[in-house]
């Protein structure tokens, strides 16, 4: 369908030569030193044609104002020329109408709009995917442009709504034809507080040229401004530029997290992984009556905000220098807006999984320089139990009894498991899983059933898909090390006479004997407490490992029982969730 651009060029070549309309002199000679000025100063025509799509996008600016044209691929380029000089036309007879009576008004005359390519004019019959070649020029009357097609481009470039002291300031960014290593990136902030508002000359002092800025506080009371050129290594597009909602606020003083970052103040090597898991608050279940008056009243309102909370778990993650990190009660624009574009500024890649009927679920991000992914292999606990013949005989037993298989079903917990592989040691494979479990505290019973199911699926696929690789296994699991579930995990079985069966009553009593197909153990031991609020604390999150395969080198110590009750519980002003992190370096062995 499409046309070589050098022939419907060099058809016009004998006929029509590239002269300055009305000047007979040449622009493209290699002597004419006008020209070359000239094209050193010629603003720029961006056009985005993707095969992918039928529509070609024309941008530039014309007597200050910037025209954006959508036209179709397949539309004849001579068809496109006569829209822009209709919009040059409308342009100016507006202008002229602003600043004359109608009786004065004198006839707009249409501008010379044509398009050069190698020397030539391009052919009108050409089709706009053909004639809008990467150094085109575009003449409109006396104007030039030069045609960038396809440049680097940010689809999005967003400054969070909270900025305080001493919190890095993480920028949303997403880039089509380039890349974000490839950008540049300048940070400007204020002279003085509403310099700009008030109308300050020259009101913007450089302050970084990091991809992430960490506001002092002596920036307090001032917004920010980010200036960033998308680039892809061979060439920049257009800048963008954003401004802080905003001023820089102070920040809370000393967080819990502060003094485990001495322990993680720097990147493992290669022989080492740092592992992070760390249930975060859903936003959902932080803003409802229930949290703010029951589960949290200790809490000041402002630090269960999302904004406000977020600007805390970005700098505590940020702080581990991790290689691996698994989040529970990730709220859906939490991964995608906030969390993603922070950790992919600090190496990492991330992988979500949503809930059924939820608006949060679970979040793996992993260091790219360290590991790429192989594989995922995701479950909604129910629906697999329900469906795949690995749990035949389980969901048998449980069907016995129809009020548990049917308290059982209408869970949505998920099972998140992502293989990943070393990047300097292919040799060396992970299966990483991530879960939150039921939460209810009679909920013992169908914890068991739950963790029969995911270990169930693990074995199929570290013998499977990836048989020999050595599992991870981070979680909320909502189970203290005196249940049923931790028993099953750590120590390979749960026999039928386990008080957990019983947890919900008679009703839902379903005995089982189950076992673990993995010899399991808790990289972090038993913490006192992962989770501390007004009514209950205790230990319910755990990184479990493979001793075959991997080894604890270090266990970051958790906050002092005094960081945690400053307060009174979590969280707090100084703490973003109800849980704690943990964290920890595991060896290869």
């Amino acid at each position: 369908m499409y046309r070589c651009l050098a022939c419907i060029s060099h058809r016009f070549s004998k006929t029509l030569s590239p002269y300055w309309f009305g000047t007979g002199e040449s622009v493209w000679g290699p002597g004419n030193r006008f020209g070359r000025r000239f094209f050193g100063r010629m603003e720029r025509a961006v056009v985005r044609c993707v095969p992918w799509e039928t529509k070609i996008t024309i941008s530039f600016t014309l007597d200050g104002s910037q025209k954006h044209m959508l036209r179709d691929q397949t539309e004849e380029l001579g068809k496109a020329l006569s829209r822009i000089a209709n919009s040059v036309i409308k342009g100016q007879a507006k202008e002229k109408r602003s600043k004359k009576k109608k009786s004065e008004l004198t006839e707009v005359q249409e501008p010379v709009v044509k398009l050069y390519y190698m020397d030539d004019f391009v052919a009108e019959d050409a089709l706009n995917a053909d004639a809008w070649q990467d150094g085109a020029v575009l003449h409109v009357g006396d104007s030039r442009y030069k045609v960038e097609r396809n440049p680097p481009a940010f689809i999005t470039a967003e400054l969070p709504k909270s900025l305080l002291a001493g919190f890095p300031v993480c920028t949303k960014l997403v880039i089509e034809f380039g890349e974000l290593k490839h950008c540049q990136f300048t940070w400007y902030k204020e002279k003085a507080p509403n310099a700009e508002k008030d109308g300050v000359e020259n009101c913007w002092i450089e302050a970084g040229n990091e991809r992430v800025f960490t506001p002092s506080n002596a920036d307090i009371g001032l917004k920010l401004k980010l200036k960033c050129s998308p680039g892809n290594g061979e060439r920049f597009g257009v800048s963008k530029e954003v401004v802080t909602p905003g001023p820089v606020e102070a920040g809370p003083g000393s967080c819990t997290f502060d003094n485990r970052h001495l322990y993680t103040n720097k990147v493992t090597d290669e022989s080492t992984i740092r592992a992070v898991s760390y249930n975060i608050l859903a936003d959902i279940y932080a803003q409802t009556e229930l949290s703010k008056t029951v589960l949290y009243p200790y809490c000041a309102p402002y630090a269960l905000e999302i904004d406000y909370r977020q600007s805390l778990i970005k700098k505590e993650l940020a702080g581990y220098n991790a290689d691996i990190v698994c989040l529970q009660e990730v709220d859906k624009c939490v991964f995608a807006d906030s969390l993603s574009p922070a950790l992919d500024a600090f190496d990492m890649d991330g992988v979500f999984r949503l809930k059924e009927k939820q608006h949060e679920g679970l979040a793996t991000y992993f260091r790219r320089s360290k590991f790429e992914l192989l594989s995922q292999h995701d479950i909604t606990l129910s629906e697999a139990l329900l469906s795949d013949p690995l749990h035949r005989e389980l969901l048998e037993r449980v069907s016995t009894n129809p009020v548990l298989k049917e308290n059982v079903i209408q869970r949505s917990t998920t099972l998140q498991v992502t293989v990943l592989q070393s990047v300097k040691d292919v040799s060396r494979k992970l299966c990483v899983a991530n879960t939150h479990l039921y939460w209810h505290p009679k909920g013992g019973h169908i914890r068991l059933i739950q963790m029969a199911i995911a270990l169930r699926h693990l074995s199929w696929v570290t013998s499977g898909p990836h048989p020999g690789i050595p599992l991870l296994f981070s979680g909320d699991f909502n189970s203290t090390p005196s249940t049923g579930m931790y028993q099953l995990v750590t120590q390979g079985a749960v026999p039928e006479s386990h008080e957990d069966w019983a947890s919900n009553g008679e009703e839902e009593l379903c005995p089982l004997a189950v076992s673990n197909p993995f010899q399991l153990q808790s990289a972090c031991g038993e913490p006192a407490y992962t989770n501390y609020v007004g009514g209950f604390h205790g230990c319910l999150d755990y990184i479990f490992i493979e001793p075959r395969a991997l080894q604890v080198e270090q266990v970051i110590p958790m906050p002092s029982h005094q960081e945690v009750t400053t307060h009174q519980a979590l969280p707090s002003v100084l703490h973003p969730s109800d849980h704690i992190a943990l964290v920890c370096d595991i060896k290869w062995k």
